[in-house]
């Protein structure tokens, strides 16, 4: 965990994704002043209109099919710890530290707006375990994205009344222990607390955010890796002519085609083969990338801009407006689930563009390279395997980026009967920013092998820069051996974006 009491605070409602990241990867989130002042004047509006003795959903009533069920003041408090115990009924693997991390600063950032009706001190609380990194155990598995993430929410939320579980260093702990090792007293809920903390899009949007970062760092990557493709087929760099893509006016195309360019600036491997190459057109693979991953990265853009909405927006119900207690469905997180939906898009298409250069390569009647990338062909079986599994991952990948969002099923009895699949549509992104990642380093693996049959040319230096990387965890492939250690040493760079950083967006 990194800490800086240099880094900007965050104004509830004003968050960026940049900042976000920084929190998700461990750094500090510090509020802007004046959140308090917002915070107390909604819970003083609450108890005011408690008084008057009126019926408020899920305040002094039941929840969900039983919200015409009044409650007697003297049960309120249990009311909101009951809700937490009954609605913590996850399940699955548990969800990764990073997006736990995320879960809690989106949570704080939403209550700290002032339109909860909760106290100064729940915010306190949540800000309190994420600067422990005392970061609670939530099963992965149990939310429909409506009414509220509400089950793993109430897996976090126990954690802050001293009940469920959390990390302690490697291992997982009681609530109550957590809390006491973040110097924390258990939160005694007060009206409406409860159902504040459960409702709410936090986890689906944390999850979708994570996998937004990896995606935009699996994107960039996919474009070293196709142009290096390119160079070691000896490809033509034509079709990333600007004027090409002006004509076509796709923005995301007009910048993916000016990172290929840079990327293969100044590439004696090119330059071999400009004049009198019989070739006239390359395969879509190494020639549509602008087109193809230009139209992934306006995708990964427009999600972008939902989820930022998304992750500073009051989303629990009902809502204190004012001096008015307002019912609505801000919980429904239908907008996360079509971003969800569309990322996986775009994962999907960059894995398979990248299994097809891989098959180019490998292929002798298309690259000019020797099959399957080893000499002694026969004798060795070379990279065809490896591209074998490429295609297993690429297959699973379309498989997983079917659309979550049009499988609505009613729940709570028919209360809650269309729901958005978005904690489901956005945890599957994990899984497919795996794939792609294992495609990629498989990609970067044959393309760093077909340059290597091109010396003593060099390709452009960026790329030599990538074939370096490769190099580094991955020797030339002379022989047949275990290709498993190969791929696991590339894709451990790819995630932590190594490739990604060597393109320049101009």
């Amino acid at each position: 965990m990194t800490d800086s009491t240099d880094a900007p605070p965050f104004r509830p409602g004003e968050a960026g994704l940049a900042g976000l990241r920084a929190v998700m990867e461990g750094g500090p989130l510090h509020l802007a002043e004046g959140w308090r002042e917002a915070v107390e004047a909604s819970a003083a509006a609450l108890e005011a209109r408690m008084a008057t003795g009126e019926a408020l959903y899920g305040v002094n009533t039941g929840f969900g099919k039983l919200a015409s069920t009044r409650i007697p003041a003297e049960g309120l408090a249990q009311l909101q710890l009951n809700l937490l115990r009954s609605h913590a009924a996850g399940t699955g693997p548990l969800l990764p530290r990073p997006v736990v991390r995320l879960i809690l600063a989106l949570k704080a950032l939403s209550l700290a707006r002032g339109a909860s009706g909760v106290r100064p001190a729940v915010v306190e609380a949540l800000l309190g375990l994420l600067a422990a990194d005392m970061l609670p155990a939530i099963p992965a598995r149990g939310s429909v994205g409506a009414s509220g993430d509400l089950a793993p929410l109430a897996h976090l939320s126990l954690v802050l009344v001293g009940e469920g579980e959390a990390f302690l260093g490697g291992r997982v702990v009681t609530g109550a222990e957590a809390m006491a090792a973040a110097g924390l007293r258990p939160l005694v809920l007060g009206p409406k607390e409860g159902l504040a903390l459960l409702n709410g899009t936090q986890v689906s949007t944390a999850l979708a955010l994570a996998a937004l970062f990896a995606a935009e760092d699996l994107l960039a990557t996919a474009l070293v890796a196709g142009a290096m493709s390119v160079d070691a087929a000896r490809g033509s760099d034509t079709p990333f002519d600007p004027r090409i893509h002006a004509l076509r006016g796709q923005p995301g195309q007009i910048r993916v085609a000016g990172a290929l360019r840079t990327l293969l600036a100044g590439s004696q491997i090119r330059e071999s083969h400009r004049e009198g190459d019989p070739r006239v057109q390359d395969p879509y693979s190494l020639r549509c990338q602008p087109q193809v991953a230009g139209a992934c990265l306006d995708l990964l853009g427009h999600a972008a801009q939902v989820l930022e909405r998304e992750a500073n927006a009051v989303t629990d119900n009902p809502l204190v407006i004012g001096q008015e207690v307002l019912s609505g469905g801000n919980f429904h997180a239908e907008p996360v689930a079509f971003a969800a939906d569309t990322m996986a898009l775009a994962l999907a298409e960059l894995g398979a563009i990248s299994e097809r250069r891989i098959a180019l390569l490998t292929d002798p009647a298309l690259s000019g390279l020797p099959a399957f990338l080893v000499r002694d062909g026969g004798l060795n079986s070379g990279f065809m395997i490896a591209q074998v599994t490429a295609a297993a991952l690429t297959a699973e990948n379309r498989a997983l980026a079917a659309p979550r969002s049009v499988d609505s099923i009613p729940t709570s009895a028919n209360q809650e009967d269309h729901v958005s699949m978005a904690t489901g549509a956005a945890l599957r992104l994990h899984d497919m920013a795996d794939n792609l990642a294992a495609i990629l380093s498989i990609e970067l693996l044959a393309a760093a092998q077909g340059l290597e049959f091109h010396r003593p040319l060099q390709s452009a230096p960026a790329l030599e820069a990538a074939h370096g990387l490769v190099r580094n965890v991955a020797a030339a492939w002379d022989a047949d051996r275990a290709m498993a250690p190969d791929i696991a040493a590339v894709k451990a760079l790819v995630e932590h974006g190594r490739f990604a950083a060597l393109v320049g967006w101009g």
